[in-house]
């Protein structure tokens, strides 16, 4: 069997297609560009654009023109760069599976995936494709998100197995038959795999988004009319009220969004935490819960075998065999316990045949091995010490299993997790002849021992506890181990406790119960998969935004359930696949600094909206009321459009901008009543002194249609950038808080552009003329008394509200 050659796997790629159930593909560049002219705005300006053109307005037609398709370009080139570093970074962490190619086994993105490929499929491993089994032993597979089935489904050579299940336990070797969106539950697939729920920010930003566009149609239309009624011009009118709905817009919102995250996330890569999905860095930096498991995050992950004793403490060379046993039969995934058993010492087994053995599921808390000496067939079952001692009969095999015999062994096991070790039970059962053996074969087992290890607690930890502490994250362990051990390790890492809940008590809450109780404890022990997800949608119903972090096969429910999805690159393929971020290097300390650049993002996105919010709804504004008593239009379309551009343009270095300190110690959230908010106080601030500029202009000065104009022009570059560095921060500008040099030279070079072209040969093309040094110094003067009012402004709003 060699398997498909790369000339035939080609062939069948470009017939079906790759291996993906969404179309996740980017656009070609060409087709990205013109994407851009479908935005309806631009497709109304464009005709307006050949309008003036078909009525002999050349030049209103070129100067238009040049403007969309700069806007556009320079829109294109800043998302494209975006987007293509984002998917450099997934490619650090996509999951791949073992393909047999002309004879050998190369590993492939799964995205690669044809009919008829031979794949080899380990514990742990996702179906990458719907299959048959053409090899398999003691192969079980986990088909709850297909089927809502949550036990592992047996599975022999002939049958099939499908995309969005993954490997329990066993290998085996399958051949694709479908791929893709062929395959028989990709509709169920997609909604595993596919696009994930909006996060809150996502709702915020949409219900924002759909504000601004109400209010700018609203005032478009009636400035529209305003105009047409009393000017007669309903060209003039038209041009100028759709430049003016491309201004009051705040278009680059999804670009400055963009362009923050993938900022973020190249800065977290830096900290070894790759994103995978970009719109999670926002709800990282929200993150004020973070729920994790202790081996690896919180222990040096160097977990070693170091006891192995009878019920009353005593070594027992026959537990450490039954344990080797259990271990080296075994076809699940290697967990860490079963890697410390293996690599202590390797007892004498050559007399042991494997019969059958019984998988490790999260109900259970077991798993059994049954094998054969001689004539003798022997079920060994090791796990969990509460659910293997609730199955003992028998402590030897004619000796009932007393009262007093249960307490001495209890305390030896609570001895034991006092300590700090984690400990796994032993047991074993005389079994007959059979074809398989099942779960409820484990009963009326004969107690033999403990098998202890010792995972000591990360001494680095304890400083990364008190960091994420000081960032207003609480950090909560979900652990499948014994409450004891957990105790002991958060007591050596100086995590306060605030109390201990477990699995089983857990099952004994109601809703209102569980909303107290995940508050009240830091440690929840021996808790299932399905317990996890209770508490985590818990904390979530409480408002908190949930971190886990997870990198097993029974973490990906969690993963995928939490606001934000933490694994492991070397965690098993199902967890990878669902986790939201992925970690090179297991580690609570990496997680520090990605926290710090999602808040970083977060706060320099609300930059934008807070300008956004302070400029372009004050000149909205400011255009209904002149529209009422100007005998022209305050500004023309091209003027408006070019003010637009050099704005935008001055907006692209916000995602480079320092963020003050101070703000990076809590979480935060957007709010849009704190956006609505805002704008009632600092839009109208903006419009007063637009009219006082148009008091200035029209009264003092008595400028007609153009000089006008021009002033405005001015007056409204001046204010709309020179306002960033008041609102880019809640402390004194310049003083206090600096901004970054990427941010003052952007938007210096706004403004010497705009002043540079109201004075140079091409002012003319624009209907701008030159202004007086008096007009400019009395420009200047509004300005810096605007700036200084919009600073005081600035200062009492923080001391009433915040964001």
């Amino acid at each position: 069997m060699a398997g498909l050659t790369t000339y035939e796997a080609n062939l069948k790629l470009a017939k079906f297609g790759p291996n993906q159930i969404a179309d996740q593909d980017r656009l070609p560049g060409l087709a990205a560009f013109l994407s851009r002219f479908k935005n309806p705005l631009v497709i109304i300006l464009l005709l307006a654009a050949t309008l003036s053109a078909f009525l002999g307005d050349v030049v209103s037609f070129g100067i238009i023109l040049a403007i969309v398709t700069l806007s556009v370009l320079l829109d294109f080139i800043n998302t494209y760069k975006s987007e293509k570093a984002a998917l450099e970074l997934k490619d650090r962490v996509r999951v791949t599976t073992s393909v047999l190619r002309s004879g050998k086994w190369v590993d492939l993105p799964l995205s690669q995936i044809v009919p008829g490929d031979i794949v080899r499929l380990a514990a742990g491993n996702l179906i990458p494709a719907d299959a048959k089994l053409i090899e398999c032993k003691d192969l079980y597979i986990n088909e709850s998100a297909l089927t809502g089935e949550s036990f592992p489904q047996l599975k022999a050579v002939g049958e099939e197995v499908y995309l969005g299940s993954s490997v329990i336990s066993g290998n085996a070797q399958i051949e694709v038959t479908a791929t893709g969106k062929q395959t028989k539950f990709s509709h169920i697939a997609a909604a595993i795999t596919g696009a994930d729920a909006p996060t809150e920010f996502d709702r915020e930003m949409s219900e924002f988004s759909f504000l601004i566009v109400r209010l700018t149609f609203g005032l478009v239309i009636f400035i529209f009319a305003v105009n047409a009624l009393l000017r007669h011009d309903l060209l003039e009118s038209l041009l100028f009220s759709l430049a003016l709905a491309v201004g009051l817009t705040p278009e680059l919102l999804p670009l400055i969004i963009t362009l923050n995250l993938t900022k973020g996330s190249l800065a977290m890569a830096k900290h070894g935490v790759i994103v995978k999905r970009l719109s999670a860095i926002q709800n990282f930096g929200s993150m004020d819960v973070l729920c994790t498991d202790k081996t690896g995050t919180l222990t040096e992950d160097r977990i070693a075998l170091v006891k192995y004793v009878n019920g009353f403490g005593d070594v027992s060379e026959e537990v450490l065999r039954l344990g080797y046993l259990t271990c080296v039969f075994s076809t699940a995934y290697e967990n860490p316990l079963d890697r410390a058993i293996k690599a202590y010492r390797h007892p004498d087994i050559d007399h042991y045949e494997k019969l059958d053995e019984i998988p490790y599921d999260f109900s259970r808390k077991a798993e059994s091995v049954v094998v054969r000496r001689g004539h003798t067939r022997q079920l060994i079952t090791k796990g969990a010490p509460e659910e293997i001692l609730a199955r003992c009969a028998f402590y030897d095999d004619d000796m009932p299993l007393g009262a007093a015999m249960t307490k001495k062994i209890q305390a030896e096991y609570e001895r034991l997790s006092s300590d700090g070790f984690r400990v796994l039970a032993v047991a074993t059962r005389q079994v007959g002849l059979k074809t398989r053996y099942e779960p409820t074969d484990e009963i009326r087992l004969t107690f033999r021992g403990f098998v202890a290890f010792l995972d000591p607690a990360k001494e680095s930890v304890s400083a990364t506890l008190e960091q994420l502490l000081d960032h207003g994250i609480e950090v909560k362990i979900i652990t499948g181990d014994n409450a004891l051990v957990t105790q002991k390790i958060a007591h050596d890492i100086h995590l306060s406790v605030k109390g201990i809940l477990t699995g089983t008590q857990l099952d004994k809450l109601n809703v209102a119960q569980l909303a107290k109780a995940v508050e009240a404890n830091t440690i929840f022990a021996r808790v299932s998969p399905e317990q996890k997800m209770r508490l985590i949608q818990a904390m979530q119903r409480n408002g908190h935004v949930v971190g886990y972090m997870g990198d097993g096969i029974n973490d990906a429910p969690s993963l995928r359930a939490a606001d934000i999805g933490i694994s492991v690159n070397n965690a098993v393929d199902v967890a990878k696949a669902t986790a939201d971020l992925i970690l090179l290097h297991k580690s609570l300390h990496e997680l520090v600094g990605g926290v710090i650049e999602g808040r970083k993002t977060f706060a320099n996105t609300l930059k934008y909206l807070m300008m956004s919010l302070s400029s372009n709804f004050g000149n909205m504004f400011s255009m209904a009321g002149a529209s009422l008593f100007l005998p022209f239009l305050p500004m023309l379309a091209t003027q408006i459009l070019l003010n637009n551009l050099l704005y935008d343009s001055s907006q692209f270095a916000i995602p480079l901008d320092n963020v003050d300190p101070d703000s990076l110690k809590s979480p935060h959230k957007l709010k849009i009543s704190s956006i609505k908010r805002f704008m009632l106080v600092f839009g109208p601030l903006s419009s007063a002194f637009d009219f006082l500029t148009f008091g200035a202009l029209y009264l003092v000065f008595q400028l007609g249609a153009h000089g006008f104009q021009t002033g405005w022009f001015i007056e409204s570059m001046l204010t709309q950038v020179l306002v960033v560095y008041i609102i880019r921060t809640g402390k004194i500008p310049f003083v206090q808080s600096r901004p970054s040099l990427a941010l003052v030279a952007s938007t210096l070079l706004a403004v010497c552009v705009a002043i540079g072209i109201v004075y140079s040969p091409i002012a003319g093309y624009f209907h701008f003329e030159p202004l007086s040094a008096v007009i400019m110094a009395a420009i200047v003067a509004i300005v810096a008394v605007y700036l200084i009012v919009a600073e005081l402004t600035k200062r009492a709003f923080y001391r009433h509200f915040s964001f």
